[in-house]
């Protein structure tokens, strides 16, 4: 058993067999599936990356252009689509994902390792590197994506890959290594190198999560701190502006199709996934802002908006801070029910009531509501692609109508707290037993906290969106099983 937990190719083995599992048996797709498939096969087909809307291909930014560029590619080399995309054609996806996320895995365990050779360049990081490859290839949560046509495969590949680099080049700065090493080639490599890759591969990511560059935001943060300290000012300044420019490279293509196709200035996607002449229910989101912080509400409310009648029952009674407010929500409901398309007068009347609340109790809008997001973006089960309700209180009578969905559920539930407990348990070991790694450390926590503060600002706080984030878990709660003279 030693043997077996000690080989890399057995836990790859494993990590595949849990892949094919979910891919087997719990194959997945969501509303962005569908778009992400329709651009695919449309810029694929007909040249032109755009959306089907009233039997026309209509141009669109409604999505960076990278999971559609896979998917297109995937499409053609299996030659699996003939009109539409298929099962067939949705397998190939699934299968060329897995392959993604068994590298994600050994970048992980890369990265785990790296941290290893901050705190001493002489050290054999083989245990740590194992123990992280093992965790990220028995991590349910992010293996359960390969199984849906969505980004956070690749955004998680490429995030783990550009945190590489950014911690050697934080661990440089703080440590003052300006000078080559002849140790290590990864701790040798040239400062200003390493700055540059982790701002092309932040750029690659961005062309399938346009937050992406939150990552570069961090890392700006975390140097700034540093330097600006060292009295080197000017070399943070050279160093994020040689990070934006690498980033800008891979978009810089992106931006200039908007602009010659759309006769817009759009580096990104915009904000709102809005076609062009389309209301923006900003009135509609303000006031969700001011009550709503489960994903379960999410398909109450938001996701029925110009699509399905809105019953003002099934919106949580937290929406309300009266009966009097209830009656006017059910109202405007009323209104907009019957067309199921919310008129501009509609949304303004929505805005209004937002101010009314937020100014009532401005620490729940602005305050206790994002750190509810925040808990439950990071405390779930995710079990969002599985077939689970979820239900787990009233616990008697859930146990009673369902013993086997009550306990995945929990035993999923727990399972994410293990990974955050352990990552906090590996940070600090780490933190106290290497004071050359402290700067990578707080450039993983940052980053952490930068991403879920951003998530928080969302009107859909969708659970999936932290999974770019786990290769920070994992590889934090690999120094668990570090060997303590590596660490000293």
């Amino acid at each position: 058993m030693k043997r077996i937990f000690s080989s890399p190719i057995a836990a790859l083995i494993a990590g595949l067999c849990l892949r094919l599992l979910f891919v087997l048996k719990f194959p997945a797709n969501s509303g962005d599936t569908v778009l992400y498939e329709q651009i695919a096969t449309n810029w694929l087909q007909h040249h032109v990356y755009g959306m089907n809307v009233q039997d026309q291909i209509v141009p669109v930014d409604l999505r960076m252009p990278g999971y559609p560029a896979f998917l297109a590619l995937v499409y053609a080399i299996s030659g699996a689509i003939n009109g539409h995309v298929g099962e067939a054609a949705r397998l190939w996806v699934m299968i060329a994902q897995v392959v993604v996320d068994l590298l994600t895995c050994l970048l992980v365990a890369w990265l785990a390792s790296l941290l290893v050779l901050i705190v001493n360049d002489r050290a054999r990081p083989q245990r740590v590197f194992i123990a992280g490859l093992w965790l990220a290839a028995l991590c349910p949560f992010t293996a359960n994506y390969v199984a849906v046509p969505l980004t956070e495969v690749w955004a998680t590949f490429f995030t783990t890959a550009a945190l590489l680099p950014l911690c050697v080049v934080i661990t440089r700065a703080q440590n003052r290594w300006w000078r080559r090493s002849e140790q290590h080639w990864i701790l040798g490599k040239d400062y200003w190198y390493l700055a540059g890759l982790a701002g092309l591969l932040t750029g690659l990511c961005t062309l399938f999560r346009p937050e992406a560059p939150l990552l570069l935001v961090a890392a700006w943060l975390v140097l700034g701190a540093i330097l600006i300290a060292q009295r080197e000012s000017l070399r943070w300044l050279r160093t994020a502006a040689l990070m934006a420019a690498f980033c800008a490279v891979p978009l810089l293509p992106w931006a200039i199709r908007n602009a010659v196709t759309l006769h817009e200035f759009q580096p990104l996607a915009p904000r709102n996934s809005n076609l062009p002449g389309e209301l923006v229910p900003s009135g509609f989101m303000s006031w969700e802002k001011t009550w709503l912080y489960r994903f379960r509400d999410v398909y109450l409310v938001p996701w029925k908006l110009n699509e399905e009648p809105i019953e003002v029952d099934e919106v949580p009674a937290r929406a309300f801070d009266s009966p009097a407010e209830k009656e006017r929500v059910a109202m405007m409901l009323e209104q907009y029910n019957q067309d199921l398309t919310l008129t501009p007068e509609e949304d303004a009347a929505f805005a209004k009531l937002a101010c009314e609340r937020t100014a009532r109790h401005p620490l729940r809008t602005y305050f206790w509501l994002p750190a509810a997001r925040a808990l439950t973006l990071w405390f779930t089960p995710r079990i969002e692609l599985l077939p689970v309700s979820g239900t787990v209180f009233p616990l008697a009578q859930s146990w009673e109508d369902d013993r086997i969905d009550q306990s995945v559920t929990v035993g999923l539930f727990l399972l994410n707290i293990f990974y955050v407990g352990l990552a906090i348990w590996g940070g600090i070991r780490l933190w106290r037993r290497a004071p050359a790694a402290r700067g990578a450390i707080v450039l993983l926590a940052t980053f952490v906290l930068v991403r879920t503060a951003f998530l928080t600002t969302l009107e859909t706080p969708e659970p999936r969106y932290v999974l770019v984030c786990y290769p920070v878990l994992l590889a934090l709660g690999a120094q668990v099983f570090a060997e303590r003279e590596a660490a000293d």
